[in-house]
């Protein structure tokens, strides 16, 4: 077994690199030496639609050198190098068919199985060849691995990683793995994925990946909370009436029903996607922005958590989902979910947290609304027309704005429901959004795992979800049926005005456009 340098130790400690604003930060960026990008499960979906595109956009904006870095898919499938890359030239875009053939030829593809140790001999051979012939800096190599696969093999691959393609104990660098979710189905697999993987690698060569954490709203959050004075007296119980962190999809599981039906929306969507977001609206301000402070944040306010009560929980089923023939016909499995999760701290005591993700909905959005008490003594008896609303739109329009109620234009003393508004579309016009994976993987490279989750977090999130989880495969929750574009069940919309939420009628938010100026 081949061993790392300075961090193949599983036993090793925390990483502490500081978190960055600026993309090519030196303290971040100034490693040389060949960089080695390995993608497993190069020929499947993720890899294709979302890996490779991510890597290209880095390559475009000069992050990864072709002077540097050679990319390596590996896969089952029996194809060749250039098989692999017309595979994946489809999927790259915004850039003139030269520049993608340069990155293209960047890409080697090494056929294997995922548990023996033939096939990554061979990709270790290969790593080793490129590392020879392009170390800029001779003793020096950095090995990512990508793990776009499913779970089920995550302890096959990382052993014959750890077996046969480790950063040799001779050179300087690291070994570094990206997992993607789910990590898990409830506590005591993910527990037993996490044992796995920990007796492989430590936490600071462990990356688990939430594509989430990645987009650029939710970076946002932290800097809107704790860099604005406007928001440190208000972000509280005296000031927030409630707060919902919202997912809809309007399309329904499409061909996927079989895969969907093991997990169901909230394994998919809440308990990893909509809780990280739930962790940054939350959470107390860090010592500082270095990694493990952030992370120590996010953790403390996870325990600080609430059972989850039955009666604060309303799923659903839309009509025609056990249609598709790999999904049972006895399926409870819920395509709609609707929860509330109450904090024990000084903060937020009483405040509710709604949380609502479903597919084959009336829209497609994924937001943060902050709902603010009504405001006392109501001298313009407009109470009724809505109270404020501290909105996030993180897809789509990724946009910022606040519900405020203002005069009405005109002579008489009239009152309205308008808004400030922060438009990215609009406001940054020339600026290019990266998408999720670009900073991820960028993050990973330079070491930086303020946006990954931890192990004890991700412990801390399964011990909210698992007995609910439980009793929802029990048959004790029964997922009510809904049509297809609608806003869901009706029920959940009761949950809401149980919970205090104030709905606003015949104001509607629209994204605003250049044509308008």
């Amino acid at each position: 077994m081949s061993g790392g340098s300075d961090d193949s130790s599983p036993a090793s400690g925390r990483a502490s690199f500081s978190s960055l604003s600026d993309l090519k930060d030196l303290e971040l960026s100034s490693e040389s030496g060949c960089l080695s990008i390995v993608v497993l499960g190069a020929s499947g979906d993720l890899a294709k639609k979302k890996t490779f595109p991510a890597l290209f956009h880095l390559f475009q904006q000069g992050f990864l050198q072709s002077g540097e870095v050679h990319i390596f898919g590996y896969a089952r499938s029996n194809i060749s190098d250039d098989g692999l890359r017309e595979r994946i030239r489809g999927y790259l875009k915004g850039a003139s068919d030269e520049h993608i053939s340069q990155f293209l030829q960047l890409i080697k593809y090494v056929s294997g199985s995922y548990n023996s140790g033939e096939g990554f001999e061979s990709l270790n051979n290969a790593i080793l060849e490129n590392e020879t012939s392009k170390n800029n800096k001779p003793g020096s190599s950095r090995r990512l691995f990508y793990l776009a696969l499913p779970p089920s093999v995550y302890p096959s691959v990382c052993k014959m990683i750890r077996s046969y393609c480790m950063n040799p104990s001779s050179h300087s660098g690291w070994t570094r793995v990206i997992v993607e979710k789910p990590f898990g189905k409830d506590l005591d697999s993910a527990e037993e994925l996490s044992s796995q993987l920990g007796q492989l690698f430590n936490e600071q060569q462990l990356y688990r990946i939430d594509h989430y954490l990645g987009k650029e709203l939710v970076q946002n959050l932290l800097v809107l909370r704790f860099a604005n004075r406007l928001f440190l007296p208000l972000w509280n119980r005296d000031n927030i009436a409630n707060v919902q962190i919202v997912f809809r999809e309007d399309f329904g599981t499409e061909g996927r029903g079989g895969y969907f039906d093991q997990y169901g929306i909230i394994r998919d969507i809440i308990q990893n996607h909509l809780l990280q977001v739930f962790c940054l609206v939350a959470m107390e301000k860090p010592v500082s922005l270095k990694p493990e402070h952030i992370r120590d944040e996010k953790v403390k306010v996870l325990q600080s958590v609430t059972p989850i009560k039955h009666d604060e929980v309303v799923l659903g089923q839309y009509d025609g989902y056990k249609d598709d023939s790999t999904v049972p016909d006895d399926s409870n499995t819920p395509t709609f979910a609707s929860l509330v999760l109450r904090v024990n701290n000084e903060r937020w005591e009483g405040v509710p947290f709604i949380l609502k993700a479903g597919k084959a909905l009336n829209n497609r959005k994924a937001e943060i609304r902050v709902q603010f008490k009504d405001a006392p003594g109501d001298i313009f008896k407009c109470k009724k027309q809505g109270r404020n609303e501290f909105v996030i739109r993180l897809q789509p329009s990724e946009a910022m704005y606040m519900k405020l109620t203002v005069k009405k234009p005109g002579l008489e003393m009239a009152t309205e429901q308008s808004e400030l508004d922060l438009s990215y579309g609009l406001r940054y016009q020339d600026v290019k959004i990266p998408e999720a994976y670009e900073r991820l993987i960028l993050d990973t490279i330079r070491g930086d795992q303020q946006h990954f989750v931890r192990r004890d977090e991700l412990k801390a999130a399964w011990e909210i979800f698992t007995p609910l989880l439980h009793d929802i495969d029990d048959g004790k929750l029964k997922a009510l049926p809904y049509k297809p574009g609608t806003r869901g069940p009706p029920e959940a919309d009761e949950l809401s005005k149980r919970m205090g939420y104030v709905q606003t009628h015949g104001y509607v938010w629209i994204p605003p456009t250049l044509s308008k100026f």
